[in-house]
């Protein structure tokens, strides 16, 4: 197995995720996108020749249909090599939902011992592409990182444009980057894709800024890694329970700036994402003569290589099975 290309492997898990909940889209029911997703991912993760663990899933209990922390995927046979596995099969569930855009089946994958166990909570976060890289500061202000990327990518700030997730807690936030005379997007769900999309130039989102998940912060993490972007992160504990989670995984001061190499601890980390819907960059999966589409793109951070991955899956050849009704690879 040594020629194994780990790349496109774990593309192929993001696609089995995509393609077990698309025929789902805009069907209301969220928890059953998820399931299927998980199915799917769970069905390609029986092909991969590695020894994987989920160090970031959607729980910490061992609990199916979800992806629980500690579970170990992948073939496991003797003479394979240990990897980390971060994984989101779906992040957007709601969006799929929904028949919204935006929403990505995700996963980054590194030696073992090589991501950050990030803690279920939220984390602060303000990610850049490559041309800003060095110019963000998660302490300063919102005008102050605004102006100082603008600079970076010389543009003027009225070109410039903000991603901020929709949420109530982000009022004030949106209030000052409209202040500075950027234009800001406003996105339901998500943040991985548009984390993502800020490393690349024809997206039209500079700077992505606000509090999700830290899960999803780590797995963006790891594609900017790959893309030469930039993320920082401060945990975000809610409680005296949340606190006790942060210190579990050796983060005791919670004003602690979590820079990239922080949350991707060694220098050799995979990321791969699938469109489920359409976002700025790929375009998620259709339907055509028996057949689906999968637009992905899987990258590797020690060659910097980016590859665009556009898929045509026969359906009468099903690999994932959602019901009796719906099956297709």
């Amino acid at each position: 197995m040594e020629n194994f290309d780990i790349a496109m492997g774990i593309v192929r898990v993001t696609e089995g995720a995509a393609l077990a909940c698309s025929k789902l889209l805009g069907r209301g029911n969220s928890s059953e996108v998820d399931k299927a997703a998980v199915d799917g991912v769970r069905h390609a993760f029986d092909l991969l020749p590695i020894k994987g663990r989920v160090v970031i899933g959607e729980c910490e209990l061992n609990k199916s249909p979800i992806m629980y922390i500690g579970e170990k995927v992948g073939m496991w046979e003797d003479g394979l090599k240990k990897y980390d596995i971060a994984i989101d099969p779906v992040d957007g569930n709601n969006l799929v939902a929904k028949g919204r855009s935006n929403a990505i089946s995700a996963i980054a994958v590194a030696e073992e011992g090589g991501i950050f166990k990030a803690p279920q909570i939220y984390m602060k976060k303000i990610a850049v592409g490559p041309s800003a890289k060095g110019s963000i500061d998660i302490n300063a202000s919102v005008e102050e990182n605004i102006t100082n990327v603008s600079k970076a990518l010389g543009k003027d700030i009225d070109e410039m444009t903000v991603a901020i997730l929709d949420r109530k807690r982000h009022e004030n936030l949106i209030k000052e980057a409209r202040s500075t005379g950027a234009r800001v997007k406003i996105f339901g769900e998500g943040d991985i894709a548009a984390a993502l999309s800020t490393a690349f130039e024809d997206s039209g989102i500079d700077i992505l800024m606000g509090i999700g998940g830290a899960p999803e912060g780590v797995l963006a993490a790891a594609a900017l890694k790959c893309l030469g972007g930039e993320i920082l992160g401060k945990l975000m504990p809610e409680n005296e329970k949340q606190m006790a989670m942060c210190r579990r995984v050796g983060i005791s001061d919670i004003d602690r700036v979590l820079s990239q190499d922080d949350l991707i601890l060694k220098d050799d980390v995979f990321f791969a994402a699938t469109a489920i819907t359409d976002f700025e960059l790929l375009k998620g999966v259709t339907y055509k003569d028996n057949s689906a589409s999968t637009h992905s793109v899987v990258m590797r951070s020690t060659n910097g290589i980016i590859r665009f991955v556009d898929a045509s899956h026969k359906l009468d050849r099903s690999m994932i099975n959602i019901n009796d009704e719906i099956n297709f690879s």
